[in-house]
């Protein structure tokens, strides 16, 4: 009678063994179908603007150490009809972008030199993310 259970439970938990494996093939095989694309272009952006605040905060905010990533964020900022074919096509979309692109061209084109400015620029890089992840992201 014990080595029937034993069994049982022997066969029960390679069942549940081959069935977690099943399930992580399986997730992995759904996501590498999936473009990883477009959250790269976004974790990069969110990496420098989260750089360029902590710079700011730490009162460092001197062109040398702004427009490295403003820099960055406008490169990104050429990607986003790329990374967003679903969304390249909508006028709201191409207008946040075209928007953003422009806040980002005239932190380049008058760098901040003091902090005032510098968190001027950075909120108006704020607001630009805002503005299109409410009508996109929900």
């Amino acid at each position: 009678m014990a080595s029937q259970a034993s069994r049982y439970l022997f066969l029960f938990l390679l069942g549940l063994a081959v069935g977690g494996i099943c399930t992580v093939m399986a997730m992995r095989a759904l996501q590498a179908r999936q473009d990883p694309f477009p959250d790269s272009v976004m974790h990069v952006m969110d990496k420098h603007a989260e750089l360029l605040s902590r710079s700011i905060s730490h009162s460092r905010c001197a062109a040398t150490d702004t427009v490295p990533h403003v820099r960055t964020l406008r490169a990104m900022a050429n990607d986003l009809e790329i990374a967003f074919p679903g969304l390249a096509e909508d006028q709201r979309f191409s207008q946040h972008a075209s928007q953003f692109r422009a806040s980002l061209d005239a932190g380049l084109s008058t760098p901040p030199t003091e902090c005032v400015a510098a968190t001027q620029l950075k909120d108006r890089i704020r607001d630009g993310c805002k503005a299109c992840h409410q009508d996109f992201r929900g």
